[in-house]
């Protein structure tokens, strides 16, 4: 009987038990959340690494296009900085093509901050609006980032290869996070913001 009063004791009272269950719910919704995504293995390693909060499908989707928003700047200041520095040994057409990429993966840096943006703002009355937007800008994103590699032709640096491949697909599972938000979230489970004035240059999505 004593044995049992102290096991329990030790039970209730143990840190470690306690840490090591509140950690296994955000992980939980963690893996059965990438589970189903196209990218599923760098899903769940990107996201367990990040550092913000991950206990709600909307902060799952705020991590994801955060990840794809650093992955997209890095890629950019790359491709500026080759296009200044090592685009001499490439043909003319190379050339070109590495220009159009820059100002594509730099597009998909704005459409990509346009998404978060929204999603950090997201408010009842205007949810479905909201998240087509974040929707149609991140689709736009990987868009960019396919006809960046078309324009080579098959024939991009490996790196340039490499790193655009890396974007298009954390930016495919951010989109993967974002439409599993929206049919996992209602209108009237969504938190209140008092509304922002909309911007009246850029891309805008109506209403209908």
């Amino acid at each position: 009987m004593q044995l049992q009063m102290l096991l329990l004791f030790f039970f209730l009272t143990s840190p470690t038990l306690f840490t090591t269950a509140a950690q296994s719910k955000p992980q939980d919704l963690l893996r059965s959340s990438c589970v189903h995504a196209r990218y599923a293995r760098l899903c769940v390693r990107t996201l367990s690494h990040y550092p913000g909060p991950a206990n709600t499908p909307l902060d799952l989707a705020r991590a994801a296009l955060r990840v794809s928003l650093a992955h997209t700047r890095r890629t950019s200041k790359f491709l500026h900085a080759l296009s200044k520095g090592g685009a001499a040994a490439m043909s003319k057409r190379q050339r070109s093509a590495l220009h159009d990429c820059t100002e594509q993966i730099s597009d998909s840096v704005e459409q990509l901050r346009r998404s978060l943006d929204e999603l950090q703002h997201l408010r009842s009355e205007t949810f479905r609006w909201q998240m087509s937007n974040a929707q149609t800008w991140v689709s736009a994103a990987l868009t960019d980032g396919d006809t960046c590699l078309d324009g080579f032709s098959g024939n991009a640096r490996p790196d340039v290869k490499r790193r655009v491949t890396d974007v298009a697909k954390v930016t495919s599972n951010a989109l993967y996070m974002i439409n599993r938000l929206g049919q996992s979230r209602t209108r009237k489970s969504m938190p209140m913001h008092r509304p922002r004035p909309r911007p009246r240059s850029g891309l805008t999505i109506s209403k209908n």
